[in-house]
């Protein structure tokens, strides 16, 4: 069948009445400077002390900064890595155990610490764990599975770090590809976002939300919400987001991941209309609580509260910022470092009644609640020693199946793909020996940099290739190389007519391009075209007249129109993680058959960002008469396009019933027939768009509705069926209430979004 969500179950609901009561005790015996204290958050560079240089780094707690924010502030949270490095299992167990027994054994309350990580594509911050690809390339698989595959493993090997909450998944939609975050999304659709996202949260916290299983932990969806869509494209820079745009397309992967049990939500660091999310009590409280349903903790990004004052100017400030974020719904402050001035002033705004009574008793009860949910209280720790499946083979062979069903063909002019065996092959361009490239940022420190001190045992592209093809057969001149710097876009000459000339002697040129390691607001870029450099070796390549094979390693969709029609192929890795060249080797070489699909409209210029659900305007006809224009929609790529080693086609399709009456709750019955009709075993992600053909508000040209990835022998046929619900074809209208209006649809099932193979029109009575 084909991917749905599902809800939480009623027993665990029952159990949730009993420990918010027993939270609710716990918190009554507090006095205000505890209850403040389980609001605040820090940094653990805080409350270390030491250098930080590899391999003598002498970094440890410093036990009277610790027992100052524990014992004199009641602090209730530490997160962070120290020098944001990946640290081993045992050193984390070690460290956090020493911060639970300050907190269990010498405080007054006995309330544990509650730890925090960015644990982003596998366990970020430890060392020897599994890097899984990045959720953009999970989303090119089409396959949720891996999404909970990687959750169920990062939740294990962050409890082998003595960690029990990730501030994991990133639901942002991603919709536009300036954006330096993109990558760290499931991409530009809200279903794929919904899908991906509910199953990587049952990933982390388990089907039945049990986060007191010790292989599970408490998952925080971010960054709530529309934090993916500036004007500016750049990180933490305003928005502006009608609200019934940011419902019908932005909720859904937030709504996805209440349906799913969430326990936590990290929020938007950026502005919508004018209006800082972090001070917003119409969408932390009113939308996310209200509306939505949201019963977990809300905890603020780094040093977000602050910033109303620092940055947006909102507030005059820094007291009155907490004021203004505390009574929006804020629960927890990710200080990070100046502990002491929040718990002061939010102790004065309540003594002064600018902060009620109520609302600190409300923020405080939702952490002890969690706390009690992870069994804290009578298992603070988790230790690494009890967790022999750590960095297994398992594990990695799962990393690299993600990878291998993700990797998108983007072209393969006269089929020059998959090589051939005993070809002589040149490897130039900076991503050929750049692990950076492969994973980009969170892979074992923030920015990615970091990556060949941890992970010296996998291979780089070239190392891969070498391996499936022969050393005698692989020749690699740079051309162009990445600096040592931890800024990304460091590019510069390295042997580039060397690698020029090198081109005579082989029969193909694999042309490694895209971007490095990046995060965050370091990601931002004011060019969305490739490289110069990069660019002007790939149209260098083009002259030798030699067989050129583009492949990408990118975070986001860089634009090469100025030489995509001229590569004889193009293979897009996205960031495909730790086993990530194995795949793409095996791709190239045919032991694998490729069967990705784009989850974003790949750009063909700079200035056509245009998803695929657009509206009709973008494309329009000619008008008749003197103006004589029309609208192109012409990316280079089109949503959900993929291409592979053999054919399919499609057949029969059949629906059940032709109309309904807008209220009816009766599922409406798809099926169509797919055939392998090429020579090899492969895989078609088959999909089922809507039209809305006229509507009250402007609809959308389509809207993707439900997906499966099948698997095919050749001339194998097998029939995939979808069920949707008139829900599915509703829309946010502009009283910002979702509603189904009567009138025709067009059902279309197809291998891309442009490309279409049957249509079948239903009817809204």
């Amino acid at each position: 069948m084909a991917t749905t969500l599902g809800i939480v179950s009623g027993a665990q609901a029952q159990n949730n009445k009993d420990i918010d009561k027993q939270a609710a005790q716990i918190v009554s015996q507090m006095t205000l400077a505890e209850k403040i204290g389980q609001m605040t958050q820090v940094s653990i560079d805080a409350v270390c002390k030491g250098a930080d240089t590899p391999p003598t780094s002498t970094l440890q707690l410093d036990m009277d900064k610790l027992r100052d924010a524990v014992l004199n502030y009641h602090v209730g949270s530490i997160l962070n890595s120290p020098n944001t490095r990946a640290r081993t299992p045992q050193w984390w167990t070690e460290i956090i155990a020493q911060i639970q027994d300050v907190a269990m054994k010498e405080t007054r309350v006995k309330v544990p610490i509650i730890y925090g990580l960015d644990q982003i594509h596998g366990a970020t911050y430890t060392a020897g764990s599994t890097m899984f690809p990045q959720e953009i390339t999970l989303a090119a698989s089409w396959n949720p599975a891996h999404a909970r595959k990687m959750g169920e493993v990062t939740a294990y090997e962050t409890r082998a770090s003595n960690v029990p909450w990730n501030f994991s998944p990133v639901l942002d939609l991603g919709i536009d590809p300036r954006f330096p975050r993109q990558y760290e999304g499931f991409g530009e659709d809200p279903y794929i976002g919904s899908v991906f996202g509910y199953e990587l949260i049952k990933g982390y916290e388990g089907d039945d939300n049990n986060i007191a299983n010790p292989t599970k932990l408490a998952a925080c969806m971010k960054h709530f919400i529309g934090y993916s869509a500036p004007i500016s494209g750049k990180d933490r820079t305003p928005a502006y987001i009608p609200k019934s745009v940011l419902l019908e397309y932005h909720v859904p992967a937030f709504q996805a991941a209440i349906d799913a049990g969430v326990h936590t939500v990290m929020i938007n660091s950026g502005i919508i209309n004018n209006e800082p999310v972090h001070a917003s009590y119409d969408l932390l409280t009113t939308l996310l609580r209200d509306e939505m349903g949201f019963k977990g903790m809300i905890v603020t990004d780094w040093e977000d509260i602050n910033k109303l004052y620092t940055r947006d100017r909102l507030a005059t400030s820094i007291k009155e910022s907490v004021k203004l974020a505390i009574n929006a719904g804020i629960d927890m402050s990710m200080v990070p470092y100046d502990y002491k001035e929040f718990c002061t002033v939010l102790t004065e705004l309540v003594n002064e009644g600018e902060v009620p009574m109520s609302r600190i008793d409300d923020a405080a009860t939702r952490i002890v609640v969690l706390k009690l949910k992870l069994d804290l209280f009578n298992t603070p720790n988790t230790y690494s020693k009890d967790y022999p499946e750590f960095g297994s083979q398992a594990f990695r062979k799962a990393s690299y199946d993600a990878a291998a069903d993700a990797i998108t063909l983007l072209k393969n002019d006269n089929n020059i793909l998959p090589l051939k065996k005993g070809a002589k092959i040149l490897v130039t361009g900076p991503n050929a020996v750049s692990k950076r490239s492969l994973n980009g940022g969170w892979t074992f420190s923030w920015q990615g940099e970091k990556i060949d001190e941890f992970a010296s045992e996998y291979n780089n592209i070239l190392d891969a290739m070498k391996l499936k093809f022969g050393k005698e057969n692989v020749a690699y001149i740079p051309g162009v190389s990445y600096t040592d710097a931890v800024e990304y876009a460091t590019e510069y000459k390295n042997q580039f007519d060397e690698a020029i000339a090198a081109a005579k002697d082989v029969d193909y040129v694999v042309l490694c391009l895209g971007e490095n390691s990046y995060c965050e607001k370091p990601g931002d870029l004011d060019d969305l075209y490739l490289n110069d450099l990069q660019t002007e070796l790939a149209k260098e390549m083009l002259k030798t007249g030699k067989k050129v094979i583009l492949v990408l390693s990118e975070g986001r969709p860089r634009v090469i129109s100025k030489i995509s029609s001229k590569v004889d192929a193009i293979v897009q890795t996205y960031l495909p993680g730790l086993y990530g060249a194995d795949a793409l080797a095996d791709i190239l070489i045919g032991n694998v058959n490729p069967s990705g699909k784009l989850p974003y409209t790949y750009p063909a210029f700079p200035n056509s960002l245009v998803p695929y659900f657009h509206k009709h305007s973008e494309e329009q006809k000619k008008s008749e008469g003197v103006y004589n224009y029309e609208g192109d929609f012409n990316p280079e790529f089109h949503f959900g396009y993929g291409l592979g080693y053999t054919t399919f086609s499609y057949s029969n399709l059949k629906i059940d019933k032709k109309q309904l009456a807008k209220d009816s709750q009766e599922d409406i019955t798809l099926s169509i027939d797919i055939t392998n009709t090429g020579k090899r075993e492969g895989k078609e992600v088959v999909q089922l768009y809507s039209s809305d053909l006229f509507a009250s508000l402007i609809p959308d040209t389509k809207r993707l509705r439900r997906f499966e990835k099948i698997s095919l022998k050749a001339g194998e046929t097998k029939t995939v069926t979808f069920k949707i619900k008139l829900k599915d074809l509703s829309f946010i209208n502009m009283e910002n209430k979702r509603v189904v209006e009567p009138g025709d649809f067009e059902l279309q099932v197809g291998s891309s979004s442009n490309d279409i193979k049957e249509k079948v029109l239903f009817t809204v009575l």
